[in-house]
């Protein structure tokens, strides 16, 4: 029988705000505030998606950001009652998917060393840890893993040679 829970993934839009930044403060030591969100949703260079259950609340949500050929995963956020139902492996693998079609070269994050089903969860996708970076977190004070996924074609994208 599959336990997971029923989402759909859609855009995040300014409906959502409330709920994300509630769900900001449930996930997080430093959460981001309502209108970081807003700032960050209207930002061109940013793509947030929302997991809302059959009822319409939001159970989920993540951000990405994309420099040129970069894609930077900024946020993962899940409730605490509704971890362990695929919602963060649904929306990370929409990045992912996103992250091909457009020729990405890869996507990265920094995960809290401590985080072990999130570091599980990005490995089970591709990510490798890649570094870490002192005391990258407060409240408690963490270092942070950076994850990353290369998606970089195989042989690189370098001149052939004659």
């Amino acid at each position: 029988m599959d336990l997971r829970m029923h989402v759909q993934i859609v855009p995040m839009t300014a409906d959502h705000l409330d709920e994300a930044a509630e769900l900001e403060r449930a996930c997080f030591s430093t959460p981001w505030s309502r209108s970081m969100l807003s700032e960050e949703l209207e930002n061109d260079c940013s793509a947030f998606l929302a997991a809302l259950s059959d009822e319409g609340e939001l159970v989920g949500y993540a951000g990405v950001q994309v420099v040129m050929d970069e894609g930077y995963i900024m946020n993962v956020a899940v409730r605490p009652e509704c971890r362990r139902n695929g919602i963060a492996e649904k929306l990370l693998r929409v990045f992912i998917d996103f992250a091909k079609a457009h020729a990405l070269a890869f996507l990265t994050l920094e995960v809290r060393a401590s985080n072990t089903p999130a570091i599980l969860l990005y490995s089970k996708l591709g990510f490798r840890g890649d570094g870490r970076r002192r005391n990258y977190y407060e409240h408690p004070k963490e270092d942070a893993i950076i994850m990353t996924l290369s998606l970089a074609p195989a042989g690189g994208t370098g001149p052939v040679p004659s």
